[in-house]
This record gives structure tokens, C-alpha cells and sequence, in this order.
């Protein structure tokens, strides 16, 4: 399966600094994003982090600003399967941690409450989703989380594939509707470029019922397949419920259909700390915003200095300013 846990496995900002020296947040060059004023992080930035000091780790995110963090499993109600396979690439990741590294759920929530964090999204396995719905369910409420988030899935040789794949996240939508949730799929490359003259994704978007599968842009991955973000969020407004808010530092796209590893270990060094590459991050984010998007995950994959990386972005989004 083409998991983020494999793909990794094989593997401006100075105007913003002078407004936040005078005092001003996102909050006040935001008045009118409610979302945008509650700047999350995607906890894969911070993995190493984490696994040596979750609480000081969440104590730093809090400090330079953020507010929302989205967790990464496996978990310790995954399956055995995913325990075991993660087992296997924490030898190449480095670390070994994921999901609570390690804390209970009540430790998890006082932790986040303690800084002033929340995490309303919890990435997890298609297997954990399938057969471990309700003690998923079970820590994503006690956690206060609402979206439970599919990082990846595996390429369909065809169309009948991925109407397959349509079928099932309506099941896992309806399962996690019926715990009070939102189940959503976070793209990476897969789908993005054309079958027969239909993009897969677009197929499964339409196909999937819009009270109960979502979607989370990875605007690096999405870019790489030869998508406008701008279009997409324009197009299926109100089923985009997250971004991954990420940078190029130069533009670039798969070699070819995005839908293996291989395409995307070969773009993995041009990833960016956001505002600092070629991605017109303002109007993606002003068009987001109008569309709907809840939640803005900063993320870059294991960042080889994650606290600048994060202070970077945070400065950056904070000088932007609300689109009229």
C-alpha cells in the first residue's frame, strides 16, 4: 500500500517578522477568518521531536503561535498490522514514536489544553478505518477531534478502481458519521492525471456523498500533478475541509502519472518551508477560505530543522493579509 509511512520509509517572510515584532498575530491581520486565526500544524513535521519530548514539542508549537496540531498514527488501538508495519520503518525514520508517542488519551488532551492547542484531525490507516472504527471513534471524541484523515491509498490500474474506492469511503463516511465524525482523504499524487479523459479524483470526489466523505488539499502534491489549487477549491467548494499548507521551492511536476514512489521520492528535496518558495500561497489560501476550508495545517515532511520551519511559515501566514 502506498502509505505515507512507505513513501517516506525509501527515502514576505521579513515584513511578516517586522509585524509580529509590533505585537500583531494572525488573529489581528485575519479579523475575518475565523480558520485562518487558528493556524494548525501537521504533527509529521515534528516526528523526532515528539518522540524525545511530546509535551515539550507541543509546549514549542504553542509558543510561536499555532493553535490546532493534527495527529499521525499508527495508534495503540490500530491494527496489528499497522503496529508491526511501522515497527519495520521506524528503522529508516529514525524515530519510533506516532500517535501519543507513548502518553494516554487523558495525558494527550491535558497536554494540548495545558498549551492552548486542540487537534481536530487524526490521520490513520485504511485498515484502522475499516476495522477498528470504534476505538478510533472512541479517542477522536474524548480527544475533541472531528476528522479522522486517510493520508493515502493505493493507485487503481483504472477508473472501475477508483469507483471502488468511492464505494468505500462512502461506507467509512457513513461509519464515522455515525460516531459524530467526518472521514476525509488527503491526496498525494495519486488520481491527478487523466484516464480516458477523466481525472480520477474528480471522479471520486463526485461519486462520494458530500455529507459525510471530505477532503484535505496537499498543495505541494497537488501542484506536482498538474492541478490548480485555486480551481479545485473553486470547483468542489465545501468538500475541501483542510489544507496541508506546504512550498516548492521550484516548480515542479511528476514525471509521469504521480501514482508511485518513485515520482515522489524524486520531488521530496524541493519541498519548502511555506512563503519562502514559488507556490502563490495568498490566493490559494484567500480562495480556500471562501470555499469553506475549516482548518490549515502547516506541514513539511520530516523538516530537517522543524522549528525554523515552523517559525518561518507562521511568520509568513501571519503577514498575509484577508483577501476582500
Amino acid at each position: 500500500m502506498n502509505t505515507r509511512r512507505h513513501f517516506l520509509r525509501n527515502t514576505a517572510a521579513l515584513a511578516a517578522g517586522s509585524l509580529l515584532a509590533k505585537g500583531l498575530t494572525a488573529q489581528s491581520l485575519f479579523p475575518g477568518s475565523a480558520a485562518m486565526n487558528r493556524l494548525g500544524v501537521g504533527l509529521f513535521t515534528v516526528p523526532k521531536m515528539l518522540n524525545d519530548d511530546f509535551a515539550g514539542t507541543l509546549k514549542m508549537i504553542a509558543g510561536i503561535g499555532y493553535k490546532e496540531v493534527e495527529l499521525f498514527g499508527p495508534y495503540p488501538f490500530s491494527t496489528a498490522t499497522d503496529i508491526e508495519g511501522w515497527k519495520g520503518a521506524a528503522k529508516s525514520l529514525g524515530f519510533s514514536g506516532s500517535g501519543f508517542f507513548g502518553n494516554s488519551i487523558t495525558d494527550v488532551k491535558k497536554i494540548l489544553a495545558d498549551n492552548g492547542l486542540t487537534a481536530p484531525s487524526m490521520h490513520t490507516s485504511l485498515p484502522t478505518l475499516k476495522e477498528k472504527m470504534g476505538e478510533l471513534a472512541d479517542a477522536a471524541n474524548a480527544l475533541g477531534a472531528k476528522y479522522l484523515v486517510l493520508p493515502s491509498a493505493q493507485t487503481p490500474a483504472d477508473l472501475d478502481g477508483y469507483k471502488r474506492q468511492a464505494d468505500e469511503y462512502n461506507a467509512i463516511g457513513a461509519a464515522a458519521a455515525k460516531h459524530g465524525l467526518r472521514f476525509a482523504y488527503h491526496n498525494h499524487g495519486n488520481g491527478l492525471k487523466a484516464i480516458g479523459g477523466k481525472i480520477p479524483v474528480e471522479m471520486v470526489i463526485e461519486s462520494t456523498d458530500p455529507q459525510t466523505v471530505f477532503f484535505q488539499m496537499d498543495l505541494f502534491w497537488t501542484v506536482a500533478g498538474g492541478i490548480d489549487p485555486v480551481q479545485y477549491l473553486k470547483k468542489y467548494a465545501g468538500r475541501y475541509v483542510s489544507l496541508h499548507v506546504k512550498d516548492m521551492s521550484k516548480d515542479m511536476r511528476f514525471s509521469g502519472d504521480g501514482g508511485d514512489m518513485s515520482q515522489w521520492l524524486a520531488l521530496f528535496p524541493y519541498l519548502a518551508d511555506a512563503g519562502s518558495g514559488v507556490l502563490p500561497l495568498k490566493s490559494i489560501l484567500a480562495q480556500a477560505q471562501q470555499s469553506g476550508v475549516q482548518h490549515f495545517f502547516v506541514e513539511r515532511d520530516l523538516a530537517p530543522d522543524a522549528k525554523q520551519a515552523l517559525t518561518n511559515a507562521y511568520r509568513f501566514l501571519s503577514g498575509l493579509k484577508a483577501s476582500a
